[in-house]
């Protein structure tokens, strides 16, 4: 009698060596973030902290006085007795900010769309939209506050002109950008420009769209506060660009310092959203924003 093989549970196999496999291993967080994310966090807090302690050694071994340079801890102390004045002005400049994204975001992405459905319009246009993308916004600011009359709506307009092109070129490339085998694809089985547009240009371009939207997210800012500078408008209703101007008329620099502060947070701020969402739309499934940890 010959000796036979002991035959085991058959195990599935799929010509891989399951030893060669890799695997997964989920990164350990601490307090709600990956370990790896912390060295991001903390370096550059730690040099902010250095540097701010430097600057207010310095002011206070050198006396300077705080109408030419004040310490951070009078900003600090200003922008806690100021903030009602301060955080009136910032609602402002933000609310013309936002406004401004949303339009830039809404007319770039149509025309977008527009124009990669006919070349020969964008041909026509897209020439345009360069020349109010060179154009300084401080050049044509005076004009439009002119042309239109209302203040509110002239800032939202220059804001709107200097976050709108990053939106479009970026929304453009990514629409054109799409991969020529799936789109020859899609034609061979005869879909339709809506379905080849909806199912692989728009996906294919998300990421494209995403970088743009956080350009554009501080240049909506920028475009707020330079057209503030311009209009120059006063009262309750102004921004924190006016109550910089108004604080060096006064000679009040921390107040300056203070509202200077606001806008750098608002813009970190909305760079640090923008990232969110742009990680939040693409973390399963684009390279970018995957994490692959073995």
């Amino acid at each position: 009698m010959t000796d036979m093989p002991l035959a085991g549970p058959s195990v599935p196999h799929d010509g891989t060596d399951a030893e060669a496999r890799p695997v997964f291993v989920e990164e350990r967080r601490v307090l709600g973030l990956p370990v790896s994310a912390w060295p991001g966090i903390i370096a550059p807090l730690t040099i902010g902290l250095f540097a701010l302690a430097a600057w207010e050694l310095i002011v206070e071994w050198k006396r300077v006085p705080s109408y030419i340079l004040p310490g951070p801890l009078l900003i600090a102390k200003t922008l806690v007795t100021d903030w009602d004045t301060l955080s009136g002005a910032l609602w402002i400049t933000l609310r013309i900010t936002f406004a401004a994204l949303v339009a830039a975001v809404t007319v770039g992405v149509a025309l977008a769309i527009l124009f990669t459905q006919s070349k020969w319009l964008e041909k026509s246009l897209f020439p345009y939209a360069v020349i109010l993308q060179v154009t300084p916004v401080v050049s044509i600011a005076p004009l439009i506050i002119i042309w239109v009359g209302d203040i509110n709506l002239s800032l939202l307009i220059c804001a709107w002109l200097v976050a709108f092109f990053p939106i479009l070129s970026n929304t453009i490339l990514g629409l054109n950008s799409a991969d020529h085998n799936l789109i020859n694809l899609f034609q061979l089985y005869r879909a339709s420009r809506w379905q080849t547009l909806r199912h692989l240009r728009l996906p294919a371009a998300l990421p494209y769209f995403l970088a743009g939207l956080k350009i554009s997210g501080g240049l909506a800012l920028i475009g707020a506060v330079v057209a503030e500078f311009v209009a120059g408008s006063g009262g309750n209703a102004s921004g924190l660009a006016y109550r910089i101007l108004e604080s060096g008329y006064q000679l009040r620099i921390p107040r300056m310092f203070a509202a200077l502060i606001l806008i750098s947070l608002s813009g970190i701020a909305i760079f640090l959203v923008t990232s969110w969402i742009a990680h939040l739309f693409l973390r399963r499934w684009h390279e970018s924003a995957i994490r692959r940890e073995n």
